[in-house]
C-alpha cells in the first residue's frame, strides 16, 4: 500500500529541538492537506499541525509558538520543526496526507 514515510525522530533532551520530515506517496501539489498527528503511550493519537496546499497552517494549543510545518514542493516532503520540546512531547508522530492516507510514524523521545 503506498504511504507517506516519516523519519526524523530520535532522543533528545527537554528544550531542545528535531525535524521531523514526511516523505509524501503523491505529489504534494495534488494533496489538499497535510498533516501531523502524535500518539503518546496509553493516549488516543492526536491532531498536532496541519498545512493546506494554499500553505495556510494551524497548530495545536499546546504546539504553537514551538513548532513549525512546512513543505519542500521539489523534495515533496513536509516538515515539523520541533522547538522547546517537553517530556510531554513524547510520542509517534505520524504524517497523514489527505485525511486519508498514513505513515507509520516516527517515535519522538524527550527526556533526560
Amino acid at each position: 500500500q503506498v504511504q507517506p514515510v516519516e523519519s526524523g525522530g530520535g532522543l533528545v533532551q527537554p528544550g531542545g529541538s528535531l525535524r521531523l520530515s514526511c516523505a509524501a506517496s503523491t505529489s504534494i501539489v495534488s494533496i489538499n492537506v497535510m498533516g501531523w498527528y502524535r500518539q503518546a503511550p496509553g493516549k488516543k493519537r492526536e491532531w498536532v499541525a496541519t498545512i493546506t496546499n494554499g500553505g495556510s497552517t494551524t497548530y495545536a494549543p499546546s504546539v504553537k509558538g514551538r513548532f513549525t510545518i512546512s513543505r519542500d514542493f521539489a523534495k515533496n516532503t513536509v516538515y515539523l520543526q520541533m522547538n522547546s520540546l517537553q517530556p510531554e512531547d513524547t510520542a509517534a508522530y505520524y504524517c497523514n496526507e489527505g485525511l486519508v492516507r498514513w505513515g507509520k510514524g516516527t517515535l519522538v523521545t524527550v527526556s533526560s
